[in-house]
């Protein structure tokens, strides 16, 4: 038996949430603050969900550092490799927009940003080895020295034999052009076990070539991976095994309040399922319930479901229709 079902690794960031609904940016007063960025967000899903969950990131040293770290020990994650920055990096800042239900907006500062300076020499093996899975976001590959440091991470995992799962999590906002990012995203999807991302983020990581589901997978599966994740807004989801078994994962009504989030709650309740050896078709239905929850309420961490919530909401879910 491993400490952790699970570490994450990577950005834990504040999200100023606009309470206001149904107005633009430039007139909104008012915000309620979460942590907020994917991998935080995938930690504390997965805790919310009963995993023995681990962090591994860097925060500034400050009042929204401090805010970050409470959060995140309050929600039952492991902080021990949570690392102070002591260079004057400050904590990132995403201010998101509701101007309606399919109309919302972020605003990121992802400049000088403490977790996009977490260095190689601060990945501790040891604690990656008490882990069944090492999740991997795409955002902290974008600048030195966090990519190195993400890399490290990796091929220790793969030493240890701890799975990496990849989310792609594809934010431009620190990328310098589309080819560095493709570069990047492939070396950690060439030895990824499990990938999970949107049809776009797949795109993203291919350079824009534009292939098909069958297209990528096949590609993916001459590597390292065994389970690929293709999320499709809307429309649901796919997950393709190496075995050629395909999955067919759907989206459930809800009342939507906005649209970021569902990709953080998918991938912790999928994941969660997925650990447990409970199917990936229950897998990919744990995914949808999550993000139906989580995307009608205001914020991204403070609604990740319990098993509880996810099994009650399924009882009762319609499959969304679709155009």
């Amino acid at each position: 038996m491993k400490k952790f079902d699970l570490i994450a690794i990577g950005r834990a960031a504040v999200d100023l949430n606009a309470v206001e609904y149904n107005r633009p940016m430039e007139e909104t007063k008012t915000f309620a603050k979460y942590v907020g960025g994917s991998p935080a967000n995938i930690a504390i899903g997965s805790a919310r969900l009963g995993q023995k969950v681990g962090f591994i990131g860097k925060i500034a040293d400050d009042q929204l550092g401090n805010y970050v770290k409470l959060y995140m020990k309050e929600a039952g994650i492991d902080t021990s490799n949570l690392v102070v920055d002591k260079d004057g990096h400050k904590t990132g800042l995403t201010f998101t927009e509701i101007l309606s239900p399919t109309e919302c907006d972020i605003l990121m500062y992802r400049d000088q940003v403490a977790d996009l300076y977490l260095t190689s020499d601060e990945i501790n093996g040891e604690y990656i080895s008490q882990a069944n899975m090492l999740v991997i976001s795409g955002t902290g590959l974008a600048q030195s020295p966090s990519r190195e440091a993400i890399i490290k991470s990796m091929f220790l995992a793969k030493k240890l034999g701890v799975k990496v799962v990849f989310e792609l999590d594809y934010r431009p906002y620190t990328w310098k052009n589309a080819e560095e990012t493709s570069i990047y995203y492939k070396i950690i999807a060439n030895h990824a076990d499990v990938i999970i991302g949107t049809r776009d983020e797949y795109d993203v990581l291919e350079n824009g070539i534009g292939n098909t589901n069958d297209e990528t997978v096949a590609e993916l599966f001459k590597h390292d991976a065994q389970l690929i994740v293709i999320k499709v807004g809307s429309k649901g989801s796919y997950a393709y095994t190496k075995e050629g078994k395909i999955y067919r994962g759907y989206a459930y009504e809800t009342k939507v309040l906005k649209s970021f989030g569902a990709g953080d709650s998918f991938a912790a309740a999928f994941l969660y399922a997925y650990s447990k050896n409970l199917g990936i078709e229950t897998a990919l239905k744990f995914g949808g319930a999550s993000a139906s929850i989580v995307i009608s309420k205001l914020s991204s961490s403070d609604a990740m479901p319990t098993v509880e919530e996810i099994e009650n909401f399924l009882k009762t879910a319609k499959i969304k229709e679709v155009e």
